[in-house]
């Protein structure tokens, strides 16, 4: 049986979440694709650059927990649109600034911010639709956040082309504003409710029941896999003579992918027609298939490798949201929103790391092969009968 059709007014509710996700997505991919454009001798040296990028990241890791568990004491709403103004706020300083001296600040505060509005609308996302519509919900959101992704390194090189970097700071400062505004007019006043006080101990076992801990692992899979696809999967396409367009193409086909499997994985859930643990299972399957496939010599394997992890990704990520939103109470929706987010933060480092290790130490196709056989074997660890939603 189908699940019930979420009220019209509160899918309308919805666009201004999506809108943020499509944010934090753009804002963290549009500019570091483009960090090194304009910013004169300050990035001549790529340990400058480095630091560039992590700082984005590196906010993330430590204050998204916080921001999420603050959602749950004042309400998700509030945080969602102090974050927003607070990440438009940080691009216009340096608009007004013009100084590349002022980058740190700049990447340090959008990442702050962005620490703020994304597990805030994950949270919304959870409260604003009812348990049996989840899947829908968070496979949309997953859909908007992966155009983000995927449009940020091309939107971020026109803009900057035609304007230099503070034209896209000036963009990302505007897109922000317009999202607030938004979200402030569309997006209702959920109350924070009732807690019983939590200690740390409390809190550390929450976190480590399987409820919690499987989906969150399967997130950071995902998300391993899919930064490793972004950044690797250009080299071998190099290595194997395709040039810049076509493995730009590559990674696109890879993002759209997971941009189109997440609303239906969500549906499909939603309808009963697909099992989170299952789905899980498979999306893994399929992904270490895909870094698997990216062993393989020439633009065949490349190609075969950017369809399996977008396909395996997309599966995954709506699936474990809904069972991390489904098994929470909601009163704690921001911190395991928050937490769940570390979680993604993790393996998004944490991957690249891996197989670049095992690259220096081997080659590149032993990297994928250690990747690959992490996630070939996960299910065996991530996927219970009774810990993941239906």
């Amino acid at each position: 049986m189908s699940a019930p059709e979420p009220p019209v007014y509160e899918r309308w509710r919805m666009w201004p979440l999506y809108a943020a996700g499509f944010t934090t997505a753009f804002g963290a991919h549009g500019i570091a694709a483009n960090l090194g454009a304009e910013t004169g001798d300050l990035v001549g040296s790529l340990l400058y650059l480095g630091v560039l990028l992590a700082l984005y990241d590196g906010a993330e890791v430590i204050l998204k927990p916080v921001f999420g568990a603050l959602s749950d004491r004042i309400g998700a709403r509030p945080v969602l649109l102090g974050g927003l103004v607070g990440f438009a706020a940080a691009s216009a300083v340096f608009v007004v600034v013009d100084d590349a001296g002022w980058l740190w600040l700049a990447r340090l505060g959008q990442g702050a911010a962005a620490s703020a509005f994304s597990p805030a609308a994950s949270a919304l996302v959870a409260r604003m639709n009812p348990r049996s519509a989840h899947g829908r919900a968070f496979g949309t959101y997953g859909f908007y956040k992966s155009i983000g992704y995927t449009l940020g390194p091309l939107l971020g090189g026109a803009i900057v082309w035609l304007g230099g970097l503070t034209a896209l700071f000036v963009v990302m400062a505007v897109l922000a504003a317009a999202v607030a505004v938004w979200a402030a007019l569309a997006v209702p006043t959920i109350a924070p409710l009732p807690r019983q006080r939590q200690t740390l101990l409390d809190l550390a076992h929450r976190l480590s029941e399987p409820t919690f801990w499987r989906p969150t692992t399967a997130l950071a899979l995902a998300t391993a896999a899919l930064s490793v696809g972004v950044g690797f999967l250009p080299v071998s396409g190099a290595a194997s003579g395709m040039g810049p367009v076509a493995t730009g193409a590559a990674v696109s086909v890879l993002a759209a992918c997971a941009a189109l499997v997440q609303p239906r994985a969500g549906r499909a859930l939603d309808t009963g027609r697909l099992r989170a643990g299952a789905g899980i299972a498979v999306g893994l399957v399929v992904t270490g298939a895909g870094l698997a496939a990216a062993m393989i010599p020439g633009p065949a394997g490349v190609v075969v490798a950017a369809i399996g992890i977008g396909v395996g990704t997309g599966l995954i990520t709506p699936l474990a949201f809904a069972s991390l939103a489904g098994a929470t109470p909601e009163e704690r929706m921001g911190q395991t929103m928050g937490a769940a987010e570390l979680g993604r933060e993790l393996g998004d480092a944490g991957g690249p790391l891996l197989v670049g290790g095992a690259a220096a130490v081997v080659t590149l196709t032993a990297g994928y092969a250690v990747l690959a056989a992490i996630l070939l074997a996960a299910p065996a660890v991530v996927v219970g009968r009774t810990t993941l939603r239906r």
